[in-house]
């Protein structure tokens, strides 16, 4: 059962719009769906919405607030206070080495020079939480990437991180009830080619 669902990021309006923070987006867009307000709380170092299950317990949507180079001491003071396991974790970011308009779900594994990913696998002491990987592409060039993440995608990418985003609500009531290979499966789904006209029918 996921109980955290992390969106990485950076604060401040002079970053709202850039790559690095397709995190925020997404969970902005979850907490509007689930009809829930962030609300900044120093405890956490972040931005934190409570959901209440009867059934479940509460599921915890988090935006650290701390830049993304510290965002595992955020997740690290909810998820201990709270007894939260990695594996009951979520965390949202942007992936360079998937196209814009794409994203996949994963459990584990290295933070691939990520380095949310990699202070929040130093913080937690595992690598053992789920990550959905939002697509925003490369540059191409390694040197470019610090600029490149920092930047707002052109329109016609941020239409293509939108759509990615608004196609994986439907997977929303899995990945919150922890059913992870069937949300996998939703996911990662190729949409249907149409089928070829039948012969003598009008093309």
């Amino acid at each position: 059962m996921t109980q955290l669902i992390v969106g990485l990021g950076n604060p401040g309006p002079e970053y709202q719009d850039t790559r690095h923070n397709v995190g925020f987006w997404w969970v902005d867009e979850l907490a509007q769906r689930l009809k829930l307000s962030l609300q900044s709380d120093r405890a956490y170092f972040g931005r934190v919405a409570r959901l209440n299950r009867p059934d479940h317990g509460p599921l915890w949507l988090l935006q650290p607030q701390t830049y993304m180079n510290l965002s595992g001491k955020s997740v690290a003071a909810l998820a201990r206070f709270f007894k939260i396991e990695p594996a009951q974790i979520l965390v949202v970011h942007d992936e360079l080495d998937i196209p814009p308009g794409q994203l996949k779900l994963k459990r584990g594994g290295g933070h691939g020079g990520h380095n949310g990913l990699r202070d929040i696998h130093a913080q937690l002491g595992s690598p053992d939480y789920w990550r959905l990987r939002l697509g925003i592409g490369h540059p191409g060039v390694k040197a470019e990437v610090a600029d490149y993440v920092l930047r707002k995608p052109p329109a016609s990418e941020r239409e293509l991180i939108e759509r990615a985003m608004a196609d994986s609500m439907a997977a929303v009531d899995l990945l919150l009830a922890g059913d992870m290979d069937k949300a996998m499966a939703r996911l990662h789904a190729k949409p249907e080619r149409p089928k070829p006209p039948k012969p003598g029918a009008p093309a």
